[in-house]
């Protein structure tokens, strides 16, 4: 090589790497390299920690970019009764490296229980649904939220609504189609002219010569079921999933995550819900006759610690079981033990599970009535019969709507440690609710789950909600119903929960709730959700900022029932980390 071309090319590698210091240097100075590093430097020989290279990846931690949702995952997972569920994973761009934030799963779920002459209909459907959901999630929703700020829940919230919203309406302009298309004129002037039954009835009664004191009234007939779309689980499972990513991101509880999306800032004090516990269960699956008692619910005095609670509970229970088995002839079945964890009793008569505890009680030494009260999860909805037009409230015993009314006015009357009843009757039946509720005044509450008919008119006589997250309920949304029904919410779980799945907890004293319904206490995923209320009721305390809740003398919820509009809709303010 010639002398001229070994300048030439030592030239060009010299102003080569000349460009390249200058382009390095603007790239440093456009992003406050210097700057930041001396800083780090200047701190980190103020404080002279002894993990000095720790202390430096801790202070350029703070300095990364917000983490932003990369991508979605949906996979179908079994729960805690081996049925299928949606579980929803996160996954952010968190220091330039893809990481797995969070995931949540909800199980599948769709009102009340089915007989076991729908299982395999019901379960199939249940797939169905499961993996529409993965398939929304793995793909629709995965490239919406793409990009997302996982702290920004509203937003979050309002794209899975809106998403969900236009599948529902397309899907209920199919069937209003197709039920279009199966009407013929000749059947609709069929439904015109017909009589109603108990009008034919009574025409028929007069040809006879029968005489009739009252005329028969005719039977409301079961409002349809709101309909659940398939693919819905996605919508829960991915908002609380990201409310979970969001907490983790800005490194707090989801407790205080979800207590600062509804009050726009961490509160200052918090209190833990007061924890209702399901003693025993005398419906339908149960192994007696009697089916009108779905659950009797232990309601511990207000104040009381999460572990008090649930060791009076165990004993209350042991000193029951003692009791029933002192009473067993041999080689009867007076007792078992549900897959829920509640204890499933053989019993023929509404008094018999309520004398159990209130001789137990006596036995064990708690005040009934005064310590402890109890509510009825009546499941009416669940008990009658249609061909009849009578609640079959135990093996071949019928009562009609009024007759109920009288049922559970001589029960409250007998037991006054009775405040709560829920569900007492089906949501057609409004006269016997409205009747019920003037009998038993402020001595007993009625309450009623809405989480199949969130939008139905209010019922007469009802003073608290039941609140569960299921299907297409978002974080957003729970926020909004608690704020606009303070004091007269309470959160229950679903039939059929997740295992290791213990948000619910985290929830409920987020959205700063009065009262929160478990389950029983023998399974294991009620167990996870005492566990996680029992933690974060000892980090509050630690941190001193645990109030006690003793405002809520029983019965519950003894103010006057709450009226709101049957359509009535609210929009969350806009939350951003």
């Amino acid at each position: 090589m010639s002398y001229r071309g070994f300048m030439s090319r030592v030239s060009t590698e010299a102003k080569d790497f000349y460009d390249i210091k200058n382009e390095a240097a603007e790239f440093y100075r456009v992003n406050r390299v210097p700057e930041e590093i001396e800083r780090a430097l200047n701190e980190l020989f103020f404080h002279k920690p002894e993990d000095v290279h720790g202390y430096l990846a801790n202070y350029f931690k703070n300095l990364c970019a917000p983490p932003r949702i990369s991508r979605l995952k949906g996979r179908e997972v079994y729960d805690a009764r081996g049925q299928l569920a949606i579980e929803a994973e996160v996954f952010c761009i968190v220091c330039n490296k893809e990481k797995s934030m969070s995931s949540a799963a909800i199980s599948s779920h769709f009102g009340p229980k089915e007989t076991s002459l729908d299982w395999k209909a019901k379960c199939q459907e249940m797939a169905d649904h499961v993996m529409t959901a993965a398939q929304w999630i793995n793909e629709p929703l995965n490239n919406m939220l793409k990009g997302q700020n996982p702290c920004d829940q509203s937003d979050v919230d309002h794209i899975l609504s809106n998403f969900f919203m236009a599948h529902y309406l397309e899907e209920k302009d199919i069937q209003n189609k197709q039920k279009e298309e199966s009407r013929s004129p000749s059947e609709a002037e069929v439904i015109l002219s017909s009589p109603l039954p108990a009008q034919t009835k009574d025409k028929k009664s007069v040809d006879k010569g029968k005489k009739s004191n009252t005329a028969e009234k005719s039977f409301p007939p079961a409002d349809p079921p709101e309909p659940v779309l398939p693919g819905s689980l996605a919508i829960g499972s991915v908002s609380l999933a990201v409310a979970k990513t969001g907490a983790k991101t800005q490194g707090i509880p989801l407790y205080k995550y979800i207590a600062a999306l509804k009050n726009r800032e961490v509160p200052t004090q918090f209190h833990i819900p007061v924890s209702l516990v399901t003693l025993l269960s005398c419906g339908k699956i149960s192994p007696g006759k009697l089916s009108l008692l779905e659950e009797v619910i232990l309601i511990p005095k207000a104040g009381q610690r999460v572990k008090q609670i649930i060791t009076m509970t165990f004993e209350l229970q042991k000193e029951m079981m003692r009791i029933v088995n002192a009473s067993t002839k041999a080689g009867a079945t007076q007792a078992m033990l549900c897959d829920s964890g509640v204890l499933a009793v053989n019993y023929e008569r509404p008094e018999q599970p309520l004398d159990l505890i209130t001789e137990a009680c006596a036995n064990f030494g708690l005040a009934l009535g005064t310590e402890i009260h109890l509510a009825v999860h009546c499941a009416a909805p669940e008990l009658m019969d249609y061909s009849k037009g009578k609640y079959e409230i135990a093996t071949g015993v019928l009562k009609s709507p009024d007759e109920l009314v009288d049922l559970y006015q001589t029960l409250i009357s007998k037991y006054p440690a009775v405040v709560a009843l829920i569900d007492p009757f089906r949501r057609e039946d409004i006269d016997q609710w409205e009747k019920l509720s003037n009998v038993i005044g402020n001595s007993c509450s009625l309450l009623s789950d809405i989480t199949y008919k969130s939008k139905a008119p209010p019922l007469p006589g009802v003073r608290c909600h039941i609140l569960k997250h299921t299907h297409e309920t978002t974080v957003s949304d729970l926020i909004c119903i608690t704020s606009e029904h303070q004091g007269s919410v309470l959160m229950g779980t679903t039939y059929s929960e997740p295992c290791s799945d213990d948000s619910l907890s985290d929830l409920a004293v987020g959205l700063g709730l009065d009262y929160v319904k478990l389950g029983g206490l023998r399974s294991a995923e009620t167990m996870t959700k005492f566990n996680r209320l029992i933690s974060i009721e000892e980090e509050l305390a630690q941190q001193g900022i645990l109030v006690s809740e003793e405002k809520h003398p029983p019965p519950l919820f003894t103010e006057k029932p709450q009226e709101r509009p049957a359509t009535a809709e609210s929009t969350l303010p806009d939350t951003a980390c």
